[in-house]
């Protein structure tokens, strides 16, 4: 079987079902709220049309306009250094590359949400939306989550009256019901398809751990990330976000960030503030059948605590290793994901009831939500010098850095972040890793890192941990 490939696109578009005489539903939401068998043959064709009058004045399309600086290198083609580094890097040079993707406004002063990789460009980028009335303004991005892959953005100039559309709960979804999905597919300008929620609560396909979806067979294809997708009462339960493909059309698998997580981003942004996720203190991993044989449970489902940080809430809480959440606030979980998802739209501040299993017994914990501490004065550095390492700032990998960056282990030091531009970033570093040694030195601190960096080397022999994977950078100095 070949390769298969994910293709990151917003969801979209046509009219579900085409109507041959056009009959309209009694009311716009008869069918739709009730979620009732339709009573006969008259009333399943129904047009969509008012929906899609009430929803897509508030879809947008965004256009990003960004100069990208590239590295020319000779061993740019080289297949054990693209491994490391994912990019050429060299004699500096530059090029413009432009792109097209969705959002959908969700408030009247021009608050549009869409996802990260369709406003990929930095600061240097030019965002344009348009309009389904053809009007067109310049946005400009004031909040983004890479992992979560939501980016809020703000229209400037208007009115302030914006068409939008307000937000549904996605918690009441049910497999089966209709939705139906707006964007620009191709760039061919708005279109809508229609479909069913195909699935919920899907984790398998994330990339962050509070990444879950909503699947549908509604019809997504490439320009359409974040684009909407609504139900039948016409309010947002999604931003359609990728598909699964192997030739890079729609095959009727696609996935959109649930709108309980958006709105969680969108608030935020709309109050200035930054997204704080919750501070579990624990590890957690999904629950497997060899797990589940073990602690003899019939079910390969939840998430298991493997290891507790301590003072950390969970371990205040009153959870033990071994214990396996099965429930989160009633709602059930199926892997680790699922929880630090059910966490994150709950909210800080708010307390959490987990329900587990500990030695085949139910038992129920109250776990109050709050942040992770903030990592001390010394324990987190912006590098700068003349080193591959120069423009990446670091911080000692504490519980909360360890959560944050999913690893597996406390203690060392890890990438927490690479400055756009900067001579890191030109050697391929990465958040999230970890530097293991510099100069055949290991490092356990910010300070060891420091220390080993500030002497030049005639050649810089830096190892670096990213993933399962030890990768060693030799540069001369």
């Amino acid at each position: 079987m070949t390769m298969k490939k994910w293709f990151l696109v917003c969801a979209a578009i046509a009219i579900g079902a085409a109507v041959a005489p056009k009959v309209f539903a009694p009311t716009e939401e008869s069918f739709a709220q009730e979620k009732i068998v339709p009573p006969s043959r008259e009333a399943v064709q129904y047009s969509y049309a008012p929906i899609v009058k009430k929803a897509a004045p508030a879809v947008v399309n965004v256009y990003v306009r960004s100069r990208v600086q590239t590295f020319d290198s000779p061993f740019a083609n080289d297949p054990f250094f693209r491994q490391f580094f994912g990019r050429a890097f060299g004699r500096p040079s530059e090029r413009v590359m432009s792109s097209l993707g969705s959002g959908v406004i969700v408030n009247r002063e021009g608050l549009v949400v869409t996802n990260t990789h369709v406003i990929k460009g930095g600061s240097d980028a030019a965002i344009r939306v348009a309009l389904a009335d053809k009007r067109e303004y310049d946005a400009k991005v004031i909040a983004q989550d890479d992992k979560a892959d939501i980016a809020v953005l703000k229209i400037e100039g208007g009115d302030g009256n914006f068409p939008y559309l307000g937000f549904d709960d996605s918690d009441s979804l049910e497999v089966g019901d209709q939705v139906l999905a707006i964007g620009n597919p191709f760039g061919v300008g708005q279109t809508v398809t229609s479909g069913i929620v195909s699935a919920l609560s899907r984790t398998e396909v994330g990339q962050s751990e509070n990444q879950v979806f909503i699947q549908t067979d509604a019809a997504i294809n490439p320009g359409n990330s974040g684009g909407a997708l609504v139900d039948m009462s016409g309010r947002l339960v999604g931003i359609n976000t990728m598909i699964y493909s192997q030739s890079g059309g729609s095959v009727g698998i696609g996935f959109a960030i649930p709108s309980n997580l958006v709105r969680v981003y969108a608030d935020s942004a709309a109050s200035g503030r930054k997204v704080e996720k919750p501070w579990l203190g624990a590890k957690l991993e999904a629950m497997s059948r060899e797990i589940a044989e073990g602690l003899g449970l019939n079910r390969v489902a939840g998430a298991v605590v493997t290891r507790l940080y301590d003072k950390g809430p969970a371990a205040t809480a009153g959870l033990q290793a071994g214990d396996v959440i099965t429930h989160v606030d009633g709602v059930e979980v199926v892997d680790a994901r699922a929880v630090y998802y059910r966490l994150t739209t709950k909210g800080i501040g708010q307390t959490a009831r987990l329900s587990v299993i500990r030695n085949g017994k139910a038992a129920e914990i109250e776990l109050p939500l709050v942040v992770a501490p903030k990592p001390g004065k010394n324990d987190a550095k912006n590098l700068s010098g003349n080193h591959p390492l120069d423009g990446a700032r670091i911080s000692n990998i504490l519980p909360s850095i360890a959560d944050e960056f999913e690893l597996d282990e406390v203690g060392g030091v890890v990438v927490t972040s690479v400055r756009d531009g900067s001579t890191a970033q030109q050697f391929g570093f990465q958040p999230g890793d970890i530097i293991v040694a510099i100069g055949g030195t290991k490092i356990a601190t910010v300070d060891e890192a420091e220390h080993a960096l500030s002497d030049r080397q005639r050649v810089w022999q830096i190892s670096v941990k990213r993933g399962n994977r030890v990768l060693q950078l030799q540069v001369p100095g």
